[in-house]
């Protein structure tokens, strides 16, 4: 009798730990039309990585005033656009954009941190997306293309403004 109650027990405890093991998946189930939760991982892991690789992606399309997409963009457009691509909403406006996620100093930037630089008023005026090494991809004005460019050069170095981290 002693015998049987052990494998009822050993039987028993199977089933709650085959029981605990379905409910502590990692992934979840999919279903049509869910989406997933929208997780933003610390600037240089994947995120960052894919923010940037589609940014880049896109050089060579015209400045628009106003743009917002592939046909065309303006500098926040254009930001807005690429993390957009990514499950990261951000505002429209660059003033916007410049409070969006945290502040960074100049000397802590990573690719994926937004740069801002006063162009024509006395607040930031442009935006663009940092790659590294001193780059960062943008929408420049009429006439322009998105395109790579260093931040310390002579005419982007003093316009610096400030940088945000929003991913």
């Amino acid at each position: 009798m002693r015998y049987g109650h052990r494998i009822r027990t050993v039987v028993l405890l199977l089933a709650v730990i085959q029981a605990a093991a379905c409910g502590s998946r990692t992934t979840r189930p999919t279903f049509p039309g869910a989406t997933p939760p929208v997780v933003v991982p610390p600037p240089g892991t994947a995120l960052s990585s894919n923010v940037i690789e589609t940014a880049l992606s896109l050089r060579g399309i015209p400045y628009r005033a106003a743009g917002t997409s592939p046909s065309g963009f303006d500098c926040s457009g254009f930001v807005q656009y690429v993390f957009a691509q990514h499950g990261v909403l951000l505002p429209r406006e660059v003033s916007e954009q410049y409070r969006a996620g945290r502040q960074v100093r100049k000397n802590e930037l990573k690719p994926g941190d937004l740069v801002f630089f006063q162009t024509e008023r006395e607040r930031p005026s442009h935006v663009g997306i940092v790659i590294g090494e001193g780059e960062f991809v943008h929408a420049p004005s009429s006439k322009g293309v998105v395109r790579i460019e260093r931040f310390d050069t002579r005419y982007w170095a003093p316009r610096f403004t400030g940088a945000r981290r929003v991913s």
